[in-house]
């Protein structure tokens, strides 16, 4: 990974990643894809409409179905799908945990059962690896302890300290494998935990990052917590992250999300609220959200957004979709999805650009005052 810094703005930061299979600009949001697809859409769909430079897989689905020896013997995650730019793969630990009715956490890992079929499977730091090697995505999270909010002291204190020993024994096999000519074109980022307890993610933050990987992710947030929590954590442990490595926010979240967290230093984010929603009716727009299945919407015939210039409003109307909608038409969970999948994405060219020009301040203003119009 060769990773630069192209422009602050106070916190906020315009980057560029380099990976084998792409150049990534940075801020990005990075379209979900849990079982190797983004849901309702294809490769074509992606490269030629959506153009993202890097998505995301889940390391626990493809591990149980289709399994991540079939992957690699498929080519791996590119090969398989068809998409041939960068993959995120995360290590499966927050699926499991959430998941499955009977999961027990160790020092050793994480024993789950599947929720396909019932049956046992332990992640380990190590196996998490190896899976992602098999799937031979360009980022691979490593196995962290999660904890669910609100958290006892006492929680929190074991999950930190169970991650840092997790991050050592990850980025040990990683260096190790590589050695042997494993993974030599895939990066390693690892997790800092802590809940919204400032003082155990300084810990985290402080111990993690005394160790070599390439990329630190800010975990454990988006998960109950009240917004402002999650931000003023955010703002408080980006500082504390490596200047000259990729920043990464997992799970969050909304448009306001996004632009709040840039302005705290964020370089990537994730998250399936734009491919959900679309699916379930709630599409987003230049001047907020809309809901396509109201009746109002049923002889609109202008486009979903007149500033967007997305394939879905460049050629049908609210009231097609609308239709669409109403009558349980899988075209329009494609339609919708691109909508809301460009609009994510044009939100970060449009953020980066305006940290390139240093005017990142005032291009949030104008965001919420297009929502307030």
């Amino acid at each position: 990974m060769i990773f630069t810094i192209d422009q602050t703005d106070k916190k906020a930061r315009a980057c560029t990643i380099k990976t084998a299979h792409s150049t990534i600009q940075t801020p990005v949001f990075m379209p979900v894809g849990t079982v190797g697809a983004v849901k309702a859409l294809d490769a074509i769909d992606l490269n030629t409409l959506l153009k993202p430079e890097i998505i995301l897989g889940n390391t626990y689905h493809l591990y149980l179905r289709p399994g991540d020896k079939i992957i690699k013997n498929q080519g791996g995650l590119h090969n398989f799908t068809k998409f041939n730019k960068s993959f995120l793969t995360d290590s499966g630990g927050f699926q499991a945990f959430s998941l499955s009715d009977n999961v027990k956490i160790d020092e050793n890992g994480i024993l789950f059962r599947s929720h396909i079929d019932g049956s046992k499977h332990k992640f380990t730091p190590q196996s998490v690896l190896d899976i992602q090697y098999n799937l031979n995505s360009d980022i691979m999270m490593i196995l962290d302890d999660l904890v669910a909010l609100p958290a006892t002291k006492e929680r929190l204190s074991n999950s930190i300290k169970r991650t840092t020993k997790w991050a050592k024994e990850s980025i040990e096999y990683h260096r190790a494998q590589q050695l042997k000519g494993i993974g030599l074109k895939q990066n390693i980022f690892a997790i800092i935990q802590g809940g919204t307890d400032l003082e155990f993610r300084k810990i985290s933050a402080n111990e993690l990052t005394e160790l070599d990987f390439d990329g630190f992710a800010i975990g454990g947030l988006s998960v109950g917590e009240a917004n402002n929590q999650m931000y003023d954590t955010v703002e408080f442990t980006t500082p504390l992250m490596p200047k000259d490595k990729p920043r990464y926010l997992m799970g969050v979240g909304t448009p306001e999300d996004l632009i709040e967290n840039i302005y705290r230093g964020v370089d990537m984010f994730d998250c399936v609220m734009p491919t959900r929603n679309a699916r379930n009716g709630t599409l987003f727009t230049t001047f907020g959200k809309i809901n396509i299945k109201a009746a109002k919407y049923k002889e609109d015939s202008n486009p979903l957004d007149s500033n967007c210039n997305c394939y879905t409003c460049q050629n049908y109307s609210r009231a097609y979709l609308n239709h669409l909608y109403r009558a349980k038409e899988l075209t329009y969970f494609r339609l919708a999805t691109i909508h809301n999948l460009h609009y994510y994405l044009n939100l970060m060219k449009q953020a980066r650009e305006a940290i390139l020009q240093e005017r990142f301040e005032e291009f949030r203003k104008e965001f919420y005052a297009k929502r307030e119009a």
